[in-house]
Parts: C-alpha cells; structure tokens; sequence
C-alpha cells in the first residue's frame, strides 16, 4: 500500500499525485514510468513518473481522468492509499551526446518533459521547451517550466494563450534559429507522429516516449509491442523511448485504439454504479 500524501488539480481532468513511495524514488530516474492498481480488483495501469524525491521517499505522478481505472483513482483522496505502485520500469533516458536540446510537450505529455527539464539544468545544458494544449486551461507547469527551462514557447490550439497554432508550428519557426541537436518530443501519438516527420525532413535526432497499454511491464505480456527500425520492441523493457524516426506510427497508432470500446463499456458501467 502507498499513501497519497498530496493531491493537485492541474487541469480540467488532470490531477497530480505525491505518493510515499520510498523504495521508487530511491531508484527513480527521469524517463521511466510505475505501474500501479487503485485496489485489489484493479487494472495495471502505467504513468511516466513526473518527479521524484529521494529524501522524502515521494514519487508524483500527473493523471489524466479518461477510463475507469483513473476515474477510481480519482475519488481516492490525501491520505487514501494506492494498493499497488510498483517500479520505477523502464529505462532512464539519456541525452549525454546532445548539447543544445528542446523538449515538446502536448497535453498530458508536459509530464513527461518536465523531469527533462529538471535534469538538464542540473546537469548544466537547459534546455528550449515547448509546451502546447487546446486551450488556456490544459496548459500545466507553466510557473515549473519558466524556472528550469532554458526558454520557454506556448502555443494553443484555439489561440486562447500566447499564440495559436501546433507545437510543430513553434518548432519549425525555432530550429533555423536555434539550431537544435536534438529534439525530445511526447504527447498524443498523432502529435509526436507530426514532430518527427518535420525532424525527419531536417535530419534532426528525435526521442519520442510512448505510454503504450501494458499488464505486466516486464515484456512477457507483449501488450506493449511496437515496431521500431522494423523490429519488434516492447515499450515496458526497451522504452519507453524510441527513435521518433524509427517508429511505425500507423501501427501504432491502430493499436492505442483496439480496447476504446471496452474501456467505454468499463466507464458506462463505474457511472452506473456511481449513481446508486
């Protein structure tokens, strides 16, 4: 059992979570994900690990409200405990050979950055970041960013904040003039899908994360299976971060989508019993 020390809305649906999670956050390191189950009954369920500490032995998570299991996790409250949160999984990310790096983040995916941004300043290269959402409201770390960030750019979809337009909009008007090494892009798949086509044309290294569906998280469940380079790679063991270049999109993307009618059965299902 892990108790939730604290609890955050960030977003319309989004909630951040601090759990006591001491033996994660001993080994934790920017890039990998926990799995976790609300309660005995629950389903595996990955998150990219937004922050960690070790001193206080906390892990914090960012979760988007979407399907049943973050809606149960959603009406746990401060001082309610998560029955199992296992990790960290996955491998650590690593940037060592580039020197000038920006980081893009769509929607849920500023979780994923964010820790990025943290640990390049540390290491003395801070790096651009890109942040973009729908709207105003979906956009989260702003206050974080501007504080690790070497620069800070958002952009939104309906033009409600600073400027509207895509993130790869923002990206391609920076990398002439920036001149970037590297980009590490993670958001909806069809987002990190337009970043590493424009990065493709420019032949500029992409690193994408993928949060793909998994159940076991140490690649006998096959779940997460994708195809980079054309081979077979598991998200759980080999990732979560790939070559954005490498990646086959369409199948990917064709996968992400095969349990949305079940998962919606599941969520008819939780209000049904909500309500009585």
């Amino acid at each position: 059992m892990n108790k939730i020390l604290a609890k955050r809305k960030l977003a319309p649906n989004v909630t951040e979570y601090v759990v006591d999670a001491p033996r994660v956050a001993k080994h934790a390191n920017a890039g990998q994900f926990i799995i976790l189950r609300v309660d005995e009954d629950g389903e595996r369920v990955p998150f990219t690990i937004c922050d960690f500490d070790r001193e206080k032995g906390t892990v914090t998570i960012l979760v988007q409200e979407i399907g049943y299991s973050t809606i149960k996790l959603n009406s746990l409250g401060v001082g309610d405990c998560i029955h199992d949160f296992v990790g960290p999984l996955g491998k650590p990310t690593d940037l060592s050979e580039f020197k000038n790096i920006v980081l893009v983040g769509g929607g849920i995916g500023t979780a994923v950055i964010y820790p990025q941004a943290k640990n390049l300043k540390r290491e003395g290269k801070p790096a651009d970041v890109i942040v973009g959402a729908r709207n105003k409201e979906l956009i989260m770390y702003e206050k974080e960013f501007r504080e690790s960030a070497r620069e800070l750019f958002l952009t939104t979809d309906d033009g409600s904040y600073v400027r509207k337009g895509f993130v790869t909009d923002v990206l391609k008007e920076l990398i002439p003039i920036k001149k970037y090494d590297c980009v590490f892009a993670v958001g909806p798949m069809p987002m990190m899908r337009a970043v590493s086509e424009l990065t493709r044309e420019m032949k500029i290294p992409t690193v994408i994360s993928m949060n793909s569906i998994m159940v076991d998280g140490t690649g006998m469940c096959g779940c997460c299976r994708l195809t980079v380079g054309g081979e077979t790679k598991y998200a759980c063991i080999h990732g979560p971060e790939f070559d954005g270049h490498l990646v086959d999109w369409a199948e990917a993307i064709n996968r992400s989508r095969v349990f949305k009618e079940q998962e919606k059965e599941h969520l008819c299902f939780l209000k049904v019993d909500s309500s009585r």
